[in-house]
């Protein structure tokens, strides 16, 4: 996964122009392609974190969740809407964070 904050994504994208006339002119810079390599590195560093904190948040929901079926099981009988309202919230949280990782992973 790769993360290029718009910056980034404005400058790659002009030295990648830069470096396709270059090429067209058959007179390649070589800072031109490291430039570009820079650039992907820091989107690539960036997107592993971001990928990292995507399945910590994805676990933490998954927890939530045990813990609201755990507790929708043992809540009494007075108590059990609201403890079944907990767990499709929770549901619900782990559902979102699928599909942020799917999102992520793509």
């Amino acid at each position: 996964m790769e993360s290029y904050t718009p910056a980034e994504k404005r400058e790659r994208a002009r030295l990648f122009r830069k470096g396709f006339r270059q090429s067209l002119a058959d007179c390649l810079d070589p800072k031109v392609e490291k430039a570009i390599e820079r650039i992907d590195q820091r989107a690539a560093e960036r997107g592993a974190q971001e990928l990292a904190a995507l399945y910590k948040v994805q676990a933490d929901a998954r927890q939530a969740l045990a813990n609201a079926k755990a507790a929708e099981r043992t809540a009494p009988r007075a108590d059990r809407p609201a403890a079944r309202q907990a767990r499709k919230t929770a549901e619900d949280a782990v559902r979102r964070a699928e599909r942020a990782v799917l999102r992520a992973e793509r």
